[in-house]
């Protein structure tokens, strides 16, 4: 058989109507989705388990405001690779500075000034204070938007400096009903197993042992 990809990847969500849980973020008129709708995106920190969402929403917002989208893990990145994504940011800037005052998404129109580029960090918290310090003059003048995400609480694992130029917005575990509908979008919607005759008899196990985590419970 070829290759596939694992279950989460292929079920993971393009859009925030396709994504599950967190409305206290995403749902109509939360913080989140009112900052995709209206274009003007600060720098955030998203905190909360494994398994919730954090990295689909940095995607999705990425993706519904047409930026370029960096991404970086705290285990494999270095002060080096920061810079890199830094530089590659400011030169996106610097080639659509020239452009027209605004520009048409799929939400209305956007200045060019809030297309700068969304550099998001995979458990930020596992960086370094001089990483962190390497991000902070980016942050500042808007050079990036940067969206970090972390299983521990940002007020001990963030320098200060970085923390007062980013809100910390948390995620909660799924509850029973977002991972009802998880399951019952990869029975109806995901090709592979679709094709398979599945029975789910130990369903309430399943999400016992998934404790909250998409992942988990999908894998």
């Amino acid at each position: 058989t070829k290759h596939m990809l694992p279950l989460p990847e292929r079920l993971r969500p393009k859009t925030l109507d396709e994504y599950i849980g967190q409305q206290h973020l995403v749902g109509e008129g939360a913080i989140l989705r009112q900052m995709i709708e209206s274009g003007n995106l600060s720098s955030f920190i998203l905190w909360g388990p494994p398994g919730v969402g954090k990295t689909t929403l940095a995607r999705i917002i990425a993706h519904q405001l047409e930026r370029p989208f960096y991404t970086l893990s705290a285990v494999t990145s270095g002060v080096k690779e920061v810079r890199e994504v830094i530089e590659k940011a400011k030169r996106y800037a610097t080639m659509n500075s020239g452009l027209f005052g605004s520009q048409e998404s799929g939400f209305g129109t956007q200045s060019i000034d809030s297309r700068r580029a969304i550099l998001f960090i995979d458990e930020i918290h596992r960086f370094s204070k001089s990483q962190q310090d390497s991000l902070l003059g980016a942050v500042e003048e808007g050079t990036i938007t940067l969206i970090g995400a972390t299983t521990e609480n940002p007020s001990f694992e963030v320098i200060t400096p970085l923390l007062s130029r980013c809100q910390v917005y948390v995620l909660k575990h799924l509850e029973k009903a977002d991972l009802l509908e998880l399951l019952d979008r990869a029975l109806t919607k995901d090709e592979h197993l679709r094709s398979l005759n599945i029975e789910l008899r130990e369903t309430e196990s399943m999400l016992r042992y998934s404790g909250g985590d998409a992942r988990k419970l999908l894998n």
